[in-house]
């Protein structure tokens, strides 16, 4: 008979382990003891590396917000408690301890040491920097309390030869780690300022911190704050911090680097001081230029201020005025015959043009009135002849031509009407070619 067999996807499962390592108590918050393995400083500041003992090895990763707090530098073989939680890194399928704190093992009570000396030389006021000496700049003699065969003695000569090769190394060798190291670095310090080296460089290479314990002593921290001398503190890597750095004038995070802050660099010193020398030159020629045109301008002055220079100069002056006069006279003076002529010229041309205009004028009325006068000569002899056969139709004289006749009364009046004439009644008759008497013997009025 067949089974009902569930099949999950690797993601399902990793995520499900997740889940049950997250969820336990003591995973999230454990801390572990092991030696270290396969240690790997990243660029992005994250350190990779593995824990393990004679029975199994442990992957963990401490990101670089935690290694920032390092106070010494991992390394494979040592013994270290590390800090932090257990978590599945799902994309390898694998469970790592993601590390928070680390310290090494072992080094407890020599922590609690180190931080209740720390707070006591603070306390003191060791560590303030009102009593911090200031480095030289230009240091003929240099100071360097270390190992005599170690690479820290090396490293300092190393540099200072390559920047100044004039610098004086006055070298005190002293015991830098076990019993009578304290001892031995505080008296070298003091020893060597008799000396008087213009600055001193006391350290020694990296190490564990009980390596480096001496210099987190009181003897050599009281050393160094009584030094006279400016002290520079080279010990350990730059992770490393001891309270010998904390005392010291200066600290380096190496030796070299310690080296390349007590010593100038002599050429860089001497292109420095030729660019200098180059501006400073630059400066006085300008100076003295400056100077020269000021001399030059008081003394002209000078001159120009005596009575004969100002007499000459005022004579110049007039004369140079009686030019200039003259000279703006004859422009005025050509300038007005110019405008003369000029106008002359203008007022002849605008009188021709007038005459001309005028002339047109004249003859054109000339013409409109000749124009004028005949047109009303033809209209009055035409008015004329109309009227003279108006007249002629009206002319008693042509109808008398026509067989008509006049009729007169005695009182002088014209007869109108036949009403007028009675019978009996003298009428006179006027004919086209002559007059006649008569006498009316009938009247007959016609009825209408």
């Amino acid at each position: 008979m067949a089974q009902n067999i569930n099949i999950y996807s690797v993601t399902d499962i990793t995520a499900y382990i997740k889940r049950l390592i997250a969820n336990d108590f003591m995973c999230s918050a454990v801390s572990v003891e092991g030696e270290l393995s396969n240690v790997k400083y990243h660029s992005s500041g994250h350190i990779y590396f593995t824990l393990k003992d004679t029975g199994a090895a442990l992957s963990c990763v401490m990101f670089s917000s935690s290694a920032k707090g390092l106070s010494f530098r991992l390394k494979d073989g040592d013994k270290i408690i590390v800090s932090g939680r257990i978590d599945v890194y799902e994309q390898q399928g694998k469970y790592q301890l993601y590390v928070r704190t680390a310290r090494q093992a072992g080094l407890g009570e020599l922590y609690a040491e180190y931080e209740r000396i720390k707070a006591e030389l603070e306390a003191m006021g060791m560590f303030d920097a009102t009593y911090k000496r200031k480095v030289p700049r230009l240091v003929k003699t240099l100071g360097v309390v270390t190992s005599e065969t170690g690479a820290v003695r090396r490293d300092i000569e190393n540099v200072t030869r390559r920047r100044n090769p004039y610098v004086q190394i006055l070298l005190y060798p002293v015991q830098v780690q076990g019993d009578g190291a304290k001892e031995s670095i505080a008296n070298g310090l003091r020893a060597i300022a008799a000396y008087h080296p213009d600055v001193i460089i006391v350290g020694r290479g990296g190490g564990s911190m009980e390596d480096l314990w001496a210099f987190n002593s009181i003897e050599v921290a009281q050393a160094v704050f009584e030094s006279q001398i400016p002290v520079i503190s080279a010990v350990g890597h730059e992770t490393d911090t001891t309270i010998c750095d904390y005392v010291a004038d200066l600290r380096a995070p190496t030796p070299s680097a310690a080296a390349e802050l007590a010593v100038a660099d002599v050429f860089a010193l001497e292109d420095e001081i030729a660019h200098k020398k180059e501006l400073l030159l630059k400066f006085i020629t300008g100076r003295i230029r400056t100077e020269r045109l000021r001399i030059d301008r008081a003394r002209a002055k000078v001159e120009n201020g005596s009575p004969r220079n100002r007499i000459s100069l005022r004579r110049q002056q007039i004369q140079s005025t009686r030019k200039e006069l003259q000279r703006l006279m004859s422009d005025k003076i050509s300038i007005v015959r110019r405008e003369v002529s000029d106008n002359n010229a203008a007022m002849q041309y605008y009188f021709d043009d007038k005459l001309d205009q005028t002339r047109s004028k004249i003859m054109t009325a000339e013409d409109m009135l000749t124009d004028g006068m005949q047109r009303r000569l033809q209209d009055a002899r035409h008015h004329l002849q109309l009227a003279a056969r108006g007249l002629d139709q009206l002319s008693p004289l042509k109808k008398l031509g026509g067989g008509y006749a006049y009729v007169g009364l005695e009182d002088g009046g014209h007869a109108k009407s036949v009403k007028q004439i009675e019978v009996g009644q003298s009428l006179s008759l006027q004919f086209a070619d002559g007059s006649a008497k008569a006498r009316v013997e009938d009247v007959t009025i016609r009825e209408n």
